[in-house]
């Protein structure tokens, strides 16, 4: 059988363990639309590990992640792992944790929530109920929500 490998990356960013099927949501976050792209980006689905069973992996060169991409990227898949590679090597390897309170990075399911409302310019603001699964309250309605890739802004 032949086997196919991904190549390293000499600079940019590990995403690792991300929970299986959620691969193409952490590109979205993290910008590659497919439109736009000057580097190199790997995208492996559904591989077998053997801590987790199943996992995606990100790669992609030449970029590292912002904050608040990092909390969306963990409020998806919280069992993901950030690594941080410089000249080939894993300068950083890093679980990020999923704030208490998040700020304008989910948009409320209710869709009469004062967050909502064009007229009432509030940023969005949930208590996080549950790391893992991710499970949400707005901090407006009090509306809960567990489908929370289907809510990023």
């Amino acid at each position: 059988m032949k086997e196919l490998k991904v190549t390293p990356i000499k600079n940019g960013t590990v995403i690792d363990h991300i929970d299986p099927g959620m691969a193409l949501k952490v590109l979205k976050i993290i910008g590659v639309t497919g439109d736009e792209v000057n580097s190199t980006v790997s995208v492996v689905m559904h591989v077998a590990s053997s801590k987790v069973g199943w996992k995606d992996i990100v790669k992609i060169e030449d970029r590292e992640l912002i904050p608040s991409q990092v909390d969306k990227i963990a409020m998806i898949s919280p069992n993901v792992t950030i690594n941080i590679i410089r000249n080939y090597k894993v300068v950083e390897k890093y679980k990020p944790k999923l704030p208490e309170i998040l700020t304008g990075l989910v948009r409320c399911a209710n869709p009469n929530c004062i967050s909502n409302q064009e007229r009432e310019p509030v940023q969005t603001k949930f208590v996080v109920v549950s790391k893992s699964p991710p499970k949400i309250r707005c901090l407006y309605c009090q509306r809960v929500t567990d489908k929370v890739a289907e809510h990023l802004i």
